[in-house]
């Protein structure tokens, strides 16, 4: 498992938010019990909010809870709503604004995280000022599959030496295998459904973590 040299990444479980991964429950819900758990980092990715408006009311509400637990908060793609609650920071992809404008706009205090799918992606994204970046898909799961078969844990490791910012397993991953995605170089993993749509995802956010190295926490 590569090291977490940034003072800013403390984590090394990072949850991603789906609405309808989560079997029905409300999404708060799940995250708060998903932070009793120990997840200390979210990702609020809601594709489906009805308006600018629903999307900072949730925002807003997964603010207070990350901050009652600890936790960092990141929003995906959206930099106004992570500057209207003063998220820790944003996660962007491809079609996103460019990273350098994105930097320019939260400043370097802020976390930026990157999608990446392939080499290329991982390098450029360190190139211009990535925090830190997820890779994949990893395994097979059918929320990725527009961006082809899964790499595997070999690129997964090839990419995770190349870089010197931390790298998170993205896609498939769960608790059969979330152990072997770490074991190489990859600096954490990062999901979506092995905690949303669990039965119990308090206890399943405990059996990943406990099946990952630990985390030396580091104050900024």
């Amino acid at each position: 498992m590569k090291g977490l040299d940034s003072p800013w990444i403390d984590f090394n479980l990072y949850l991603i938010t789906g609405r309808g991964e989560t079997l029905g429950r409300n999404l708060e819900f799940v995250v708060e019990e998903a932070l009793r758990g120990g997840v200390r980092a979210v990702q609020l990715r809601d594709k489906g909010a009805a308006s600018t408006k629903e999307l900072y009311e949730t925002a807003q509400e997964l603010r207070r809870l990350t901050s009652r637990y600890g936790a960092k908060l990141l929003i995906n793609d959206r930099v106004d709503v992570a500057l209207a609650v003063d998220a820790d920071g944003v996660h962007i992809g491809s079609s996103s604004l460019p990273l350098y404008k994105v930097r320019r706009l939260l400043g370097e205090r802020k976390l930026i995280g990157v999608s990446c799918h392939n080499q290329i992606q991982a390098v450029t994204a360190q190139e211009m000022g990535a925090d830190f970046i997820t890779f994949g898909p990893v395994y097979y799961t059918p929320s990725k599959a527009e961006y082809g078969g899964p790499v595997g844990i070999g690129k997964l490791n090839q990419v995770a030496q190349q870089l010197q910012i931390p790298v998170f397993a993205l896609g498939g991953v769960n608790l059969e295998n979330c152990a072997e995605a770490v074991a190489g170089e990859a600096s954490g993993i990062a999901l979506i459904s092995a905690i949303l749509s669990a039965p119990d995802p308090r206890d399943a956010a405990k059996r990943l973590l406990a099946m990952l190295p630990p985390v030396e926490e580091h104050h900024v």
